[in-house]
């Protein structure tokens, strides 16, 4: 899939990966974990083989000392069969380094775990410039809200059936930066780095609100 752009210093990029053949890349709790971990640890100028590590949780490789970052995250979401990003490039090449760097070493652990070969991914992720400032404040909602397939794919088209469920599934979602724009203090909170991103949500109640506007007033 060729790119009408070129990543630049400064700008902001919607990234995206999923499975070959749509296939889920995460199977259970400790896949998920460990691409979390792997969106710390792959965001270096430097190298770390994981392998290397006597790793239990995952969670004590956030100790580890990195080189200067590749991007800044601004939010990330893991799907069973995909994951979205949303990236801010700080250096020359800095995404297609850390996407390539982030592929490939969840690839190999995945492989390895479920005795498989070959590409886990589709062949080249995409990504979409984020030139527009309300299409960037969008893609915080956008990303965050994507759980909500699990409970209701149509939702988007035919509004939430069940508000309660739709904010407890959020709520309790680990396996995305949302918590982490609600102040849950977690290991995971090192992975953003929100200051580089535009302040569009000044406290808690902001964000809440700009994500429930998008869930519940917004559909179709």
């Amino acid at each position: 899939m060729s790119r009408n752009f070129i990543f630049t210093i400064d700008e902001y990029y919607h990234s995206y990966d999923r499975g070959t053949d749509k296939r889920k890349v995460f199977l259970n709790k400790k896949d998920y974990l460990r691409f979390i971990t792997l969106l710390y640890v792959c965001n270096s100028t430097d190298s770390i083989h994981i392998s290397n590590f006597n790793v239990g949780t995952g969670f004590e490789l956030f100790d580890l000392k990195r080189g200067e970052p590749l991007v800044a995250i601004g939010a990330y979401c893991l799907m069973p069969n995909h994951f979205h990003l949303l990236l801010k490039e700080i250096k020359e090449g800095g995404i297609s380094k850390f996407m390539q760097k982030l592929i490939t070493g969840y690839t190999m652990y995945f492989n390895k775990k479920y005795e498989r070969t070959g590409a886990l991914f589709e062949s080249r992720f995409r990504a979409e410039h984020a030139d527009e400032d309300r299409y960037l404040k969008y893609l915080f909602s956008y990303i965050h809200l994507n759980p909500i397939k699990l409970i209701d794919s149509k939702w988007r088209e035919d509004g939430i059936k069940n508000k309660m469920e739709a904010r407890k599934l959020l709520n309790n979602y680990i396996y995305s930066s949302y918590l982490d724009y609600l102040g849950v203090s977690r290991f995971q909170n090192q992975i953003l780095d929100k200051k580089v991103f535009p302040k569009y949500f000044q406290t808690i109640k902001d964000f809440n609100k700009e994500i429930y506007d998008w869930l519940f007033l917004r559909q179709g």
